[in-house]
Parts: structure tokens; C-alpha cells; sequence
């Protein structure tokens, strides 16, 4: 079989484990070719050149060679500029990788989720506040593998009314409701449509709409990253936590 070879393409690590007796498995995510899985051979040995360079929230430079489900890694090359995250950022990081490892494809290119995920992480190394920067992924993320339900026109077509309510199921247009429940203002849907995550109110109804939208995608599947950060914080005024 003959190696097909990529050079020099913008990457994030989103996770690594142990592979053999000296090498890494690592799950990255690539501007022009989507998730991809690589082997570092000889990265965990001591010396090695790799070992301090695929780390997760860095924007990296990786050259591949191979055919199948998982390539080999060649080279990497870190690109800098982008403080180390810790702290609740560190953990917000981790959901959003969780999120694209279980969302994603391997080897499906999509160019619109390597950028929502690129802003999210430079996001979280800004300082920006956790809460807009978390919203703005999972709506962008939603939106880029196509379940968004539209936000700012009902199933008719008309626009929506900021002071009625609605319910929306992934890539289904919103349908008037009774307040309560799973319902969501107009209102919030129509910030969310203008990307303006700015009044504290909203942003708290966003979560729980899109928490909703990312329970029906998950089909069950649960996620370690949220339940973590919800039991570390369980301080509703910081209105960041996950999903």
C-alpha cells in the first residue's frame, strides 16, 4: 500500500494516552482534515523531541504519512503564543474537547468547527469570560455540524417575537409554546441569532437551551467534563458552567 503523506497542518491536541511500550496515541484536530488519530512513536521516552510539544490548547504544526484509521505522526512544530490554561479555563478546555471527540467524525474536514474551536480555545487564553466563550462554542459547534435549529424564524417563516416562547429540537425550526419546561424566549433566541451574549438573564436560559440541544445529539451519551465542572463550582453567579 502506498503512504499518503500531509504536510504542515494547523492543529489542536485534544487527547493523548499511552501506545506499546513507548509511544502515544493522540487525537488531534486539523484545520483542513478534520479529527484525525496519530501514532508518536518513541514520544513517551525521555529525550524525545515530541514529548513537550503535543500538549492539548496549543497551536501546533503537524506532518503526517499513512493510510487507515490511524497515520503516523512525522514531525510537530509549535506555533506559540498562547499562555498555558489552568484553573477553570484548563477544565472548560477539557469539555470542549470531549465535546469535539464525541461529536466529530474522523477524517471529515470541516472548516467551520477547526474555527469555532480555535476562537473558544484563544478565548479561554485571553481571560474572556468562561460563560460567552462556552456558549459561543457549543452554539458554533452545533451549527457546524448542522443541528442549530434556526434562531431567528419560527416554522412559518416569520420572524420571532422576543416576547413569546418556543420549543426547538436539533435542526427543526422553533414551534410557539407555553412558557415553562423546555420552552425559550424569543428573546433569547433572537440574542443568540445577533451572537450577542451580553445580558446575564440570557446567557443562563442559552445554557439550559443548549444544554437540551446537546442532550438530544448525545443520544444519552454522558459527559465526565460537565458533571465535573458542575460539582467543582455549583456557584450559579459565575453563569459559566458547561453545557
Amino acid at each position: 500500500m502506498s503512504s499518503a503523506k500531509v504536510d504542515r497542518q494547523l492543529a489542536y491536541v485534544l487527547h493523548t494516552q499511552p501506545y506499546r511500550e513507548t509511544s502515544l496515541l493522540v487525537d488531534a484536530l486539523t484545520a483542513g482534515h478534520g479529527r484525525v488519530t496519530l501514532v508518536a512513536r518513541g514520544a513517551r521516552r525521555p529525550r524525545a523531541e515530541l514529548r513537550g510539544l503535543l500538549l492539548p490548547f496549543q497551536p501546533l504544526s503537524l506532518s503526517w504519512f499513512g493510510k487507515g484509521d490511524v497515520r503516523t505522526l512525522h514531525s510537530a512544530d509549535w506555533l506559540g503564543g498562547l499562555p498555558q490554561l489552568g484553573g477553570l479555563p484548563l477544565l472548560s478546555g477539557f469539555y470542549l474537547n470531549e465535546l469535539v471527540l464525541k461529536l466529530t467524525v474522523r477524517d471529515d474536514p470541516h472548516a467551520e468547527t477547526w474555527q469555532v474551536y480555535d476562537r473558544a480555545v484563544r478565548g479561554l487564553a485571553s481571560g474572556a469570560a468562561l460563560a460567552e466563550v462556552l456558549r459561543r462554542f457549543e452554539l458554533g459547534l452545533v451549527r457546524a455540524l448542522g443541528y442549530a435549529p434556526p434562531l431567528d424564524l419560527d416554522a412559518a417563516g416569520e420572524r420571532l417575537d422576543a416576547t413569546r416562547f418556543y420549543r426547538c429540537r436539533p435542526g427543526m425550526a422553533p414551534l410557539l409554546s407555553a412558557a415553562g419546561g423546555d420552552a425559550v424566549s424569543g428573546a433569547t433566541l433572537l440574542s443568540m441569532a445577533a451572537d450577542d451574549f451580553s445580558d446575564a438573564t440570557m446567557r443562563r436560559e442559552a445554557r439550559r437551551f443548549l444544554r437540551m440541544v446537546l442532550n438530544d445529539i448525545l443520544d444519552g451519551q454522558p459527559l465526565a467534563t460537565r458533571d465535573l465542572l458542575q460539582s467543582l463550582t455549583q456557584a450559579s453567579e459565575q453563569e459559566w458552567g458547561a453545557g
